[in-house]
C-alpha cells in the first residue's frame, strides 16, 4: 500500500490522510463483489428498495459531516456542498421511479421482455461531485441487482469514506458495496480487472477515451461514459440585461466553472446591444465573491481543485492574450499556493484557430458572431456536445437552436448547468457514448431478455415446411 491524503484546495492543509489500495485489493474488492452479486441479483426488487432507503436515512443522519467534508476537499461553498448532499439523498427516490418506468417486466400473450444486472461493475467518481455523481451511478446500478465497486477520485478519499460508511449503516450485505481509494494506476487496474462486468465513468474526456479503446476488445462488458464538454451559451437580443447577465454567470462560474456542463463559449451578437449585455456582465462578474467555505458573507464560488488548476486557468487566459484575445474581465490569482481565483472574461473573436478544449475553471470565452445562423454554427464548433443555451431570443428562434445544436441537454432561459434527475444527462460526440445518466442510468445498469413462453408444451398449429 501507498500513503494517500486530500488537500483543501482553499488553504492547502491536509485534511484526510489514508492508504491506497493495492492490486491485491483491487482483486479482493472484485472476489467480493462477484461473491456478492448472485444472492443481491435475486432479491425482490422491493427488498432491494429497502436498503435504498435505509442508505438514505443513514444520508440524513449524517448530512453535517459529509457537508463539511465536500466544503474542505474540494473546496465547494457550503450552500453548494449542502445541495450536493441533498441530492443525493433524493436520488433514491427517483431512481426507484426511474427503473419502474424503464426496466418493468412487459409484453403480451407468450412474448415477454424482461431485465437483468450485468454482474459486478466499477464505479469511477469525479472530484467537482465526490458524492452526487458516482452516487447517481452506484444507487440505480444497486437497485437493478448489480453489485459495485468504487473507486473515487483520488482528490476526494474523504468523501468516499462518508459515502461507504452510509451504506454500512443501511446494512448492505456483505460485498454488495466495495470501496477501493487511489490514484490512476488504482483505477487502471480495476477498469483492467477480469472479473468486472462493465464501468460506469464520470471525468475527462482524456481517461473516457483511453477506458473507450481498452473496452473495445471487449464489447460484451457495458461503458458509460461522461467526459465533459466545450459547452456554448448564446445570448440573444435579450429584453432583460440584468437576468442574462445572472443566467450567464451562474452558467460559467458556479462550481468555479468547474462543473461539465458549465458554459465555457459565451456567443454573442456583433452589434450594439450585445455591447449593453457585455457591460452589465462585466459588472456583474466584479460582484462574484470567492473565498473559503468558512467566509462570511458566504461566497458564490469557491476554489478550484488546486493551486495547478488554477495556474491552469491563468496560463489559458495568457494564452489567449498573445493570440489575439481581449481580457475584459481578467482572471486572477487570489491566493498563491491555492485553487483560489477570481473569474473571468475574454473575448476571443479575434483569434482564427481556437483550440476545442474544455477549460475546467472561472474562465469565459466570448464571441462575437453576425447572426443568428452564424450563432449556431459556432455554437456546434466542437467535438463535444453536452450542454447548450440560449438565453433572450423568441420561441421561434430557441426552436431553430434546439433543432439546430448538437447537445444532449439544451436550455433556454435557464441557467446551462440546469439540469433535472427526472430527465436524461449525457451528451453526443466526445461528451459521452450514448449512455445518458439521471432518470436514464436505469438504462445501463441493466439489459432486457426477450422470451417467448408457452406453458403447456404442444406440437405447432401449423407442421414446418420440408418436413414429414
Amino acid at each position: 500500500m501507498s500513503a494517500l491524503h486530500s488537500i483543501d484546495p482553499a488553504t492547502g492543509e491536509t485534511v484526510w490522510q489514508g492508504e491506497a489500495a493495492s492490486g491485491a485489493d483491487v482483486d479482493t474488492a472484485v472476489t467480493q463483489a462477484r461473491g456478492a452479486f448472485a444472492r443481491w441479483a435475486a432479491q425482490p426488487v422491493a427488498d432491494r428498495e429497502l436498503w435504498l432507503r435505509a442508505f438514505a436515512r443513514a444520508l440524513e443522519r449524517g448530512k453535517a459531516p459529509l457537508v463539511e467534508a465536500i466544503c474542505r476537499e474540494v473546496g465547494k461553498p457550503r450552500w453548494e456542498a449542502d445541495s450536493e448532499v441533498r441530492t443525493m439523498i433524493g436520488k433514491v427516490d427517483l431512481s426507484i421511479q426511474a427503473f419502474a418506468q424503464r426496466c418493468r417486466e412487459f409484453g403480451a400473450g407468450p412474448v415477454v421482455t424482461r431485465f437483468r444486472p450485468h454482474g459486478v461493475v466499477a464505479v469511477f467518481g469525479p472530484f467537482n461531485f465526490p458524492g452526487h455523481l458516482p452516487n447517481g451511478h452506484i444507487v440505480p446500478a444497486l437497485l437493478a441487482g448489480n453489485t459495485v465497486v468504487f473507486k473515487p477520485s483520488e482528490r476526494a478519499p474523504w468523501v468516499a469514506e462518508l459515502l461507504a460508511q452510509a451504506w454500512r449503516e443501511a446494512e448492505l450485505p456483505p460485498g454488495v458495496f466495495n470501496l477501493v481509494q487511489g490514484p490512476g494506476a488504482t483505477g487502471a487496474a480495476l477498469a483492467s480487472h477480469p472479473g468486472i462486468d462493465g464501468l460506469f465513468f464520470t471525468g475527462s474526456a482524456h481517461t473516457g477515451l483511453a477506458l473507450a479503446q481498452s473496452f473495445a476488445a471487449t464489447p460484451e462488458r457495458i461503458l458509460a461514459l461522461e467526459m465533459g464538454g466545450n459547452n456554448p451559451l448564446v445570448v440573444w437580443q435579450p429584453d432583460n440585461l440584468a437576468a442574462a447577465a445572472l443566467l450567464t454567470v451562474q452558467s460559467a462560474f458556479i462550481s468555479a466553472g468547474q462543473r461539465c456542463s458549465c458554459a465555457r463559449r459565451l456567443i454573442v451578437a456583433d452589434d450594439e446591444g450585445a455591447e449593453e449585455f457585455v457591460a452589465e456582465l462585466r459588472r456583474l462578474i466584479g460582484c462574484i465573491r470567492v473565498g473559503a467555505y468558512t467566509d462570511s458573507p458566504e461566497p458564490f464560488m469557491g476554489p478550484v481543485i488546486s493551486a495547478a488548476a488554477a495556474e491552469a486557468v491563468l496560463a489559458a487566459q495568457a494564452d489567449w492574450k498573445t493570440r489575439g484575445g481581449r481580457i475584459l474581465v481578467e482572471s486572477r490569482s487570489l491566493k498563491p499556493g491555492t485553487g483560489l481565483v477570481s473569474p473571468g472574461l475574454v473575448d476571443v473573436t479575434a483569434i482564427a484557430a481556437r483550440a476545442d478544449e474544455e477549460i475546467f475553471g472561472p474562465l469565459l470565452q466570448l464571441v462575437r458572431v453576425p447572426d443568428f445562423s452564424a450563432a449556431i454554427a459556432e455554437a456546434n464548433r466542437t467535438r463535444y456536445g453536452l450542454s447548450a443555451g440560449l438565453i433572450g431570443g423568441t420561441p421561434e428562434l430557441f426552436a431553430a437552436f434546439r433543432t439546430g445544436v448538437r447537445a444532449g441537454v439544451v436550455n433556454w432561459n435557464n441557467p446551462l448547468p440546469g439540469a433535472s434527475g427526472a430527465a436524461p444527462f449525457g451528451g453526443v460526440g466526445r461528451s459521452g457514448n450514448h449512455r445518458p445518466s439521471a432518470f436514464f442510468a436505469a438504462d445501463y445498469c441493466s439489459y432486457p431478455v426477450a422470451t417467448m413462453e408457452t406453458p403447456l408444451l404442444a406440437m405447432p398449429a401449423q407442421q414446418p415446411v420440408g418436413i414429414t
